[in-house]
């Protein structure tokens, strides 16, 4: 099973739900190549619940994961931000996240954001993993909290723009953490929108269903991480149509439209 295990299911944080959007996202996951991904959207993002709805309601219940029409194979997510600075990832139940997500509402503006150990505490109370999102990324403070708190963590974000930034760099600091902490590193691309897929992504010997069989298995090392022979190029050209849509919408055009009236050409 390949999975990806930090993505997004909107274009950006502030811009409105679309279904169509989603749905081509998905997808062009599929398309990609991979098999499954973990759905980590930003826990303050425009219509979180509206997407986790939709989403539900159009694929089937496997375990705990959501299965496209297609098999494609969606394992709901939240990455959430902390007081101290940085991102962290759950990955669970849907009805487990929805009511994560509902009890953050107080929480969801820079100046109100949960300290780690708050958030942290919460997070306990469900059946879900919980993971560290790109550690080092500037701004974020995580590799800094007290070791007793990142004992929390059950795995490590290697992530995909990181890696495009400065390979050798990122993979030196994540092993460093990773032995430090003894917590295992997974891959994500922390994609938006489709060309950023299989830039990195997780290989897993067999294909799970539950959150309870993901964590086994990444426990036992029954994976590898693979990385793009055209990683940088793919993060780039991710970046660069990020941009291009947003400025679409900002300048009150239907980015949606012209994206998928283009990739039907």
């Amino acid at each position: 099973m390949k999975i990806d295990f930090h993505t997004h299911g909107k274009l950006a944080k502030k811009l409105p739900f679309s279904r169509e959007y989603t749905d081509w996202l998905f997808r062009e996951a599929k398309r990609a190549g991979l098999d499954a991904l973990c759905l980590t959207e930003h826990f303050n993002t425009l219509g979180f619940s509206e997407l986790y709805r939709y989403i539900s309601g159009q694929c089937d219940r496997d375990g705990d994961s959501l299965v496209t029409e297609d098999g494609f194979r969606i394992f709901p997510g939240m990455e959430t931000d902390i007081l101290e600075g940085g991102h962290t990832l759950v990955i669970g139940p849907v009805e487990c996240i929805l009511e994560m997500n509902r009890r953050l509402e107080p929480h969801k503006e820079k100046d109100r954001f949960l300290p780690f150990a708050q958030l942290a505490e919460m997070v306990g109370e469900y059946p879900v993993i919980f993971g560290a999102g790109h550690p080092y990324r500037a701004g974020g403070r995580i590799p800094e909290l007290p070791a007793d708190m990142l004992k929390r963590f059950f795995f490590l974000d290697v992530n995909g723009k990181d890696l495009a930034r400065d390979r050798e760099g990122t993979m030196c600091q994540m092993k460093a953490l990773s032995e430090r902490l003894h917590k295992p590193l997974v891959a994500g691309s922390d994609t938006h929108q489709s060309f950023q897929y299989g830039c990195v992504y997780n290989e897993f010997e067999r294909t799970v269903n539950t959150v309870q069989d993901l964590s086994e298995e990444i426990a036992a090392g029954a994976y590898r991480i693979e990385l793009s022979g055209m990683l940088d190029f793919k993060v780039e050209t991710a970046g660069i149509l990020k941009r291009a849509l947003k400025e679409i919408d900002t300048l009150g055009g239907d980015y949606v439209s012209v994206l998928l009236k283009g990739a039907e050409i």
